[in-house]
């Protein structure tokens, strides 16, 4: 019977288990609030699974092979990881319009480089945002790893080097090891909390913030000995009590919540306990059966190729399949198809395979490394009944001779049958510490390449088989759900051109004609400029786009448009809804024959309202008061005529916490700027409604009718109002609706133009075709 020792921790496979099921059902469903803190569950796993490797050789031979420590790494991660890049970016350039696929593509290439979680942290992506999720922006998490992996190793041969070399083995390399860890974690723990209150959106990615979850694994590792001398009782209760703080995080954490600091301390304090009470004793750990059942170690097994699939195909099934109550049953079964196929497929027989072992020289000897163990647990008479040569994994008949003509074989020298040990608890650290590796202390893998052949053919052709049967699956799962599918390619032929927008009288009639023939179109015309480009020019283009910035003062030349001398003057102000309108006040001014100049102002994320409501971005509540007095100062200093006002319709909350209904916030918009200008002359420009995620709908596989979207209750309820606003102050109001929806229903294009590059605001090119439209709607209400 083998050792203790040498067996699988079934507590840490099934408690990876939990933390990858708590990942994928938060992406799929939402639910657990907090299932995304399974990742720092895995990060304190990995910390323990890393330092105890590294422990066992310095144990062993008083330094670390850091040459079999990487290759080691590379066979378990690099394989899978690359067949998920490989196929998300050729995918993506299918699926994706251009943008997005150029997008990840430099997701994939900062990936493979390790440095994810930078570029989304400078990027300032948000995790929690539902629209323009990345396909790879889980793969933070492995970056975050893999830095810790580089970096750990090689700082704790650097700090055990000044040790005597009679001192690098035992107690006082594990108590080196774990002050640094102890130093980390401090470290770690500051930076998370400074980062989380200045920049919660770059906090989370942070391997700063974040490397001290690590640094608890670490001690842990460090401290396994004392650990495992602790009561059986004792253990069982850390144990069960960690499995309760672990769940109690999914349930009680919120996307809303600050963290990493301080929330993150309740997953990584309940994934320390459940680990430092699984250290020694009998490793199937049976009394804690929730983490311990077969069907937990399976998906343990498996977690980390289920954890690199599960987001791309969330992401792209939102692109390609229509919601409803068979998608969510699709993407599971393509989930799971693709999970079982790479772990036996790729996963298992790469890491076990000889792929950056080192070649021995004939007649060298192979290195045994000595277990971790409490006693040596040997059997002599087995071990010698092998016959010199002997394979191990290799089946071997009586009378038989082993095979050792193959090409890569070099004689191998038979197993010493009591190797030596070290006296120190059973912590069965498992070889290699990320989602779904299968803990094994010491594999052995076949010294060949024809033996690995021979052991993991069959098992390769079981990947097959089930890639096959599962695709076979999926599709018929489609066809059953949604019919035959039909591939909608782009239109090679041009749409008709827009009418001239210099005929005021039908600009309107006009628009709303190509609105309509957008809602029942089938195909993409050729749009100008392409959707391609509008999402990636985003607001750059857009002439007035500095005079929006917060981090530009607005200045009143580079930002007024039409004839400096002309006798009448018009603002425009407003967050980036007005900013989206932008073109069309100055096109509007520059078309008035030198009769009026506009000059359009504010700040994006900074509504004009006489209350501050919160923003995401720091540097809008940093300078939303401030960029208002500017305005107040510039509409002081050079009078207006005509004041148009546009502000987001969405609900806010007033810094301090109190939420703002609609009336409320147009009650606010006209207090902030209904005294700029005279007496009826304040015109509240409604945003356009939502439209649908250009990100998500715009795919050349997909039809237009995939980008329609219908108007929300919220903005309607803004729109209301508004209106009652403007009506109760004897000023104007402009909705947005006639030009930019048909029977409540807003299509991505009008003719041969773009309307948004985003859910929210309008292309420039759009814009400036609602000039004459804005121009009849002011000179209607005697305006203009």
């Amino acid at each position: 019977m083998p050792s203790s020792a040498s067996r699988p921790r079934r507590d840490l496979q099934g408690l990876r288990a939990l933390a990858v099921v708590g990942v994928v059902a938060g992406h799929l469903t939402g639910w657990p609030t907090g299932g995304f803190a399974g990742v720092d569950v895995f990060f304190v796993i990995s910390g323990f699974l890393v330092t105890g490797i590294l422990l066992r050789d310095f144990d062993a031979s008083g330094s670390v092979d850091l040459r079999g420590f990487f290759a080691r790494r590379l066979r378990r991660l690099l394989p899978a990881a690359i067949l998920v890049l490989t196929v998300v970016v050729s995918l993506g350039y299918v699926v994706f319009h251009r943008t997005r696929a150029d997008q990840t593509l430099g997701d994939a290439l900062s990936a493979l480089g390790l440095v994810s979680n930078w570029r989304f942290g400078l990027e300032g992506r948000d995790y929690f945002s539902a629209t323009d999720v990345s396909p790879l922006q889980h793969f933070w998490s492995l970056s975050i790893e893999e830095q810790f992996s580089l970096v750990w190793p090689l700082l704790l041969v650097i700090a055990v080097a000044v040790l005597p070399v009679a001192r690098r083995r035992g107690a006082v390399t594990r108590a080196v090891v774990g002050v640094i860890a102890v130093l980390v974690v401090a470290a770690s723990a500051g930076a998370a909390v400074q980062l989380t209150a200045s920049d919660p959106a770059g906090a989370y990615f942070s391997t700063l913030a974040r490397a001290g979850e690590l640094g608890v694994g670490a001690i842990l590792a460090a401290l396994a000995p004392a650990l495992a001398r602790m009561p059986a009782l004792l253990r069982g209760a850390l144990a069960w009590l960690g499995l309760a703080v672990v769940g109690a995080s999914f349930l009680v954490i919120e996307p809303s919540s600050p963290f990493p600091a301080p929330w993150a301390a309740l997953p990584v304090a309940g994934a320390a306990l459940i680990v430092a009470g699984g250290i020694g004793g009998d490793p199937r750990h049976r009394h804690l059966f929730p983490l311990t059942n077969p069907l937990s170690v399976a998906l343990g097994d498996v977690s980390y190729s289920l954890y690199l699939w599960h987001l791309p195909v969330i992401v792209f099934a939102g692109v390609l399949l229509p919601p409803g109550p068979s998608w969510m049953p699709i993407v599971l079964l393509i989930t799971a198809v693709l999970t079982i196929a790479t772990y036996l497929g790729i996963e298992q027989p790469i890491h076990r395979s000889p792929w950056l072992e080192r070649r021995r020289a004939v007649g060298e000897e192979p290195v045994v490394p000595e277990p971790v163990a409490a006693a040596p647990v040997a059997r002599p008479t087995a071990l010698a009944s092998r016959p010199a040569g002997w394979v191990p994994g290799q089946r071997y008949y009586p009378g038989a001779r082993p095979r050792m003509g193959e090409p890569d074989a070099a004689p191998l020298a038979p197993v010493d049958p009591e190797p030596p040990t070290v006296p120190v608890p059973p912590v069965a650290p498992e070889s290699e510490p990320r989602p779904g590796s299968e803990p094994v202390v010491a594999p052995l893998r076949p010294p060949t390449w024809a033996a690995w052949r021979e052991r993991y053919s069959a098992r390769i052709g079981l990947a097959t088989a089930t890639l096959t049967i599962g695709a076979g699956a999926t599709v018929l799962a489609i066809f059953v759900a949604y019919g035959t599918p039909v591939l909608q390619l782009p239109a090679l032929v041009a749409a008709p051109p827009a009418a001239d927008p210099a005929e005021v009288a039908t600009a309107l009639p006009t628009l709303q004609a190509e609105l309509a023939a957008a809602v029942s179109a089938s195909t993409w015309p050729e749009l100008h400029p392409g959707l391609d480009e509008v999402i990636r020019e985003s607001s750059s283009d857009n002439r007035a786009h500095d005079c929006f910035t917060p981090d530009v003062a607005p200045d009143p030349g580079r930002c007024t448009f039409g004839d400096p001398a002309a006798s009448h003057h018009l603002y425009l102000v407003g967050d980036s809804s007005a900013m989206a309108y932008a073109p069309a006040i100055a096109k509007l001014a520059e078309q008035s024959g030198g009769s009026w100049r506009a000059t359009t102002v504010g700040m994006y994320g900074c509504r004009f309202t006489d209350v501050m409501i919160e923003s995401r971005d720091p540097a809008v509540n940093a300078g939303c008061q401030t960029r208002k007095a500017q305005v107040r100062a510039m509409v002081a200093a050079d009078p207006a005529d005509l004041v148009i006002v546009s502000n987001a319709f969405t609900l806010g909350t007033a810094i301090g916490g109190a939420s703002l209904d609609p009336a409320q916030l147009a009650t606010s918009t006209f207090a902030e700027v209904g005294t700029w200008a005279p007496t009826g002359r304040t015109v509240f420009l409604s945003p356009p409604p939502h439209g649908a995620d250009l990100n998500r709908c715009y795919s050349p596989l997909t039809g237009p009718s995939s980008c329609l979207a219908a108007v929300d209750d919220v903005w309607t309820q803004m729109e209301t109002a508004t209106e009652a606003e403007a009506t109760a102050t004897g000023n104007t109001a402009i909705s947005a609706l006639p030009f930019t929806c048909v029977q409540n229903v807003c299509p991505a294009f009008a003719g041969d133009t773009p309307v948004r590059y985003d859910e929210t605001h309008l292309t420039p090119a759009f814009a400036e075709r609602l000039a004459p439209i804005l121009q009849q709607e002011l000179q209607t209400r005697g305006l203009y």
